[in-house]
């Protein structure tokens, strides 16, 4: 588990008590002074840091030199090491996840340009939302989401953000390891060439998760930073470029409307509006650019979902090398507009090639087409690969939010450490087992964890922790933050009701299949 320091050098020494390294070797007095009063008791300071951010940044960079001498003993596994392009490979992993394989179709249930709206909302907020929990690690020295939960509510804030933190990447840990599982049996199949498969083990996903979570996932959960998982980050990424350099490719060698391969049941359906007997283009192969049904409801968690990298954040920044909020907002920025275009690119090209057919999972409409396509084949292992690799990424905040919220005075221990990471894929390999469709996952979790971590606990964090003296709740930036907690919970409830009536109305394809 990475470690916090403290970020400001003009903290007094009783802020520099609250300044909790990661929760695990503070001061036991920490308990009782670090409430959300404390931030009144070194007002003094403030206004002069927040008034003139360059200086700030200076003193943050004084503060960690003159930290290395007196402090290092209690960051025993913290050296801040990781380089800049590390930092992006990491939080570009921790941002793509397998949110990119239902983007064609969230794009097929909004339209074009509605979908290039909503995502463009959506990266923004998310890189204003790290801009907020960047600049309160700065103001109180703790580059942990749990402790400023903790700073600004007691153990209640602690303990929210721990859990919305935990249910968050085990929701995503979740999703990642039910593509291994339904993806993986599908390749083998197609790879060995078995068109009906006889029960064999190794075409089994239950069995293939639990293999791929003993022999790839848990070895790197085991690794004591983050930054070292920078290249299997980078390696991840690489697939992903070519799946979207596939997606891209694919567009423009598949006819519309496509023929199925397997002429079942569903081909009759699928090509029931096939040829137009005017010889005019085919209405179903006509993009849309605003399209509203009842799974544009899942559209927006499944794209709130596609951005939160939030519990990774403050600890990639704890590992940066020679941190400054600047440096980490700038690693944040280029690593949420590579996504961005990423994301717009797979789901437009993805779309454009199936329209109304695309599929929940994009890569199994492909495999309607023709399912020993080499090169689809070939995507798939480069999908399975990126989000094994992801896994270990997300996993990390998941440990050290139970770390916090269970052992909050305890220094770093092996045991423990390699205990957590095994009883969390346990847990997560028992739900991908007994889990329901990925879609319902995504909404799910997206409507209630994501909301939370992207626009709320920030928000509200920010109005409880910089005290009203040096920003009055009329300032401007306290105005939006209040405004950007608005959003989240309209965001949440708006999810959630639409998600609830569609599953009533007992229209949802996310019910029914994939």
């Amino acid at each position: 588990m990475s470690e916090d320091k403290p970020a400001d050098a003009v903290e007094t020494a009783h802020a520099e008590v609250n300044a909790i390294p990661n929760g695990k070797g503070h001061e036991p007095g920490e308990e009782i002074t670090a409430s959300a009063k404390t931030p009144s008791a070194d007002t003094g300071e403030k206004p002069t840091r927040n008034e003139n951010t360059e200086a700030n940044l200076q003193e943050s960079q004084e503060f960690l030199s003159g930290m290395e001498d007196k402090k290092t003993p209690q960051f025993t596994d913290f050296e801040g090491k990781t380089s800049f392009g590390m930092s992006v490979f990491n939080l570009g992993n921790a941002i793509m996840g397998s949110g990119i394989l239902g983007l064609a179709y969230a794009m097929a249930n909004t339209g074009v340009v509605l979908f290039l709206v909503l995502l463009t909302v959506v990266a923004v907020l998310s890189s204003y939302s790290i801009h907020l929990l960047l600049k309160l690690s700065g103001i109180v020295g703790i580059r942990a989401y749990e402790q400023l939960g903790y700073r600004a509510f007691g153990t209640p804030g602690k303990m929210a953000a721990g859990i919305a933190i935990t249910l968050q990447n085990i929701g995503a840990m979740s999703s990642y390891l039910y593509i291994v599982k339904y993806e993986f049996p599908l390749v083998i199949q197609a790879f060995l060439r078995v068109d009906k498969p006889a029960g064999e083990w190794y075409l089994n996903g239950n069995y293939l998760v639990i293999i791929v979570s003993i022999a790839v996932i848990l070895p790197l959960a085991l690794m004591k930073q983050l930054g070292y998982l920078g290249y299997t980050s980078g390696f991840s990424l690489s697939c992903m470029v070519f799946f979207l350099i596939s997606v891209i490719y694919k567009k423009f060698n598949t006819p519309c409307p496509f023929t199925d391969f397997s002429f079942n049941s569903t081909a009759s359906v699928l090509n029931v509006s096939a040829m137009d007997p005017g010889g005019e283009p085919d209405p179903s192969c006509i993009p849309k650019m605003a399209n509203l049904n009842s799974q544009t409801a899942y559209t927006i968690p499944i794209l709130a979902f596609a951005f939160v990298c939030h519990p990774e954040v403050l600890p990639i920044y704890t590992e940066l090398r020679n941190p400054t909020k600047k440096k980490m907002q700038h690693v944040a920025n280029i690593s949420i507009a590579v996504m961005y275009c990423m994301y717009f690119l797979a789901a437009l090209f993805g779309y454009l090639t199936f329209y109304g057919e695309v599929e929940a999972e994009l890569l199994h409409t492909y495999s309607r087409i023709d399912p020993y396509d080499t090169l689809i084949l070939c995507v798939r292992v480069a999908v399975l690969t990126a989000v094994t690799l992801t896994v270990p990424i997300v996993l990390f905040p998941v440990r050290r939010a139970i770390q916090q919220m269970i052992f909050p005075n305890k220094t770093f221990n092996w045991p423990r450490h390699i205990a957590i990471a095994v009883v969390l894929l346990t847990f997560i390999n028992l739900l991908v087992i007994f889990a329901p469709n990925i879609l319902g996952i995504f909404g799910i979790i997206g409507a209630t964890s994501a909301p939370c971590l992207i626009f709320i606990f920030p928000a509200v964090f920010y109005l409880r922790i910089v005290p009203n003296e040096e920003e009055p709740m009329r300032s401007f930036p306290k105005v939006v933050a209040v405004c950007f907690a608005c959003i989240g919970f309209l965001f949440m409830i708006m999810s959630l009701s639409f998600i609830i009536i569609d599953w009533t109305s007992g229209s949802s394809k996310a019910s029914s299949g994939h």
